[in-house]
């Protein structure tokens, strides 16, 4: 059987997120789909995954149903496949944030950088002008790349600010593209940044996992392969299965 995989976000006010968790839970396992789900009052962010026709209904229930009331009605996003099922189990969660960064000002309901598609992201980071920073964790732009990108080494995303206050400068760096896996720790840096005085932040929407599935292999400036934080552990061109599963590697997730 051909597993679905649906990998989901959107920064949207909550407040009952609490409330929402059991009835998300039940709607998840009465459709017999595994993954993870986070929950907070900014939002929600999740993979999961599961026989093709219940990843619809569970996609629709999201962005149509009653339970968010039309509150997820610009979800970022993402399908893939996956050969066997690549979450041993079910989880949602509450979190005080979806994406851990640590800068209240940073709130990407208020401000967030301009969205490139795949299909332009390589003009922009071509472009001699262009600080290209990578914003994943050390581990994970290990695996692969955009060709050029600036790699913060980090541990985790909650670092990045860090990184941010002492390498970069808004009178140096004053066009910086930025991307991470499915594009939510990018909308967190971008609105960091633009609070920070950066006047060009651009960030890859749907991030790598959208370019890799929208950009031919041919044309593509990715060098390597995608982390996922699930059991197949990485993605290649085309939305591809790759590696070892992931408790064989033991990272914990991040986006």
């Amino acid at each position: 059987m051909i597993h679905k995989v649906a990998a989901f976000y959107q920064f949207a006010a909550l407040p009952d997120y609490r409330a929402l968790r059991e009835p998300l839970r039940a709607l998840c396992a009465g459709l017999a789909l595994k993954g993870s789900v986070l929950l907070a009052q900014e939002g929600i962010n999740g993979t999961i995954a599961g026989a093709p026709e219940a990843i619809d209904v569970f996609v629709h229930e999201l962005a149509q149903g009653a339970l968010f009331g039309g509150r997820l009605n610009n979800l970022e996003l993402k399908f893939s496949t996956a050969e066997a099922m690549p979450f041993g189990r079910l989880k949602v969660r509450l979190k005080n944030v979806i994406v851990t960064l640590g800068d209240e000002a940073a709130d990407p309901t208020r401000q967030v950088g301009t969205y490139v598609k795949a299909a332009e992201w390589n003009a922009l980071i071509a472009a001699p002008d262009t600080l290209v920073l990578d914003t994943r964790n050390a581990f994970e732009v290990a695996m692969g790349t955009f060709e050029g990108a600036v790699d913060p080494g980090i541990r985790s995303f909650g670092q990045f600010k860090d990184f941010t206050a002492k390498q970069l400068d808004p009178a140096k760096h004053r066009r910086i593209a930025m991307f991470c896996t499915g594009g939510i720790r990018c909308e967190k840096a971008s609105a960091h940044l633009l609070a920070r005085g950066f006047a060009e932040v651009y960030h890859l929407k749907g991030g790598i996992l959208k370019y890799l599935e929208e950009v031919p292999e041919a044309q593509s400036r990715w060098r390597g392969e995608c982390f996922v934080f699930d059991e197949r552990v990485a993605l290649g061109h085309g939305l591809r299965e790759r590696g070892l599963r992931e408790q064989e590697l033991g990272h914990d997730r991040d986006e």
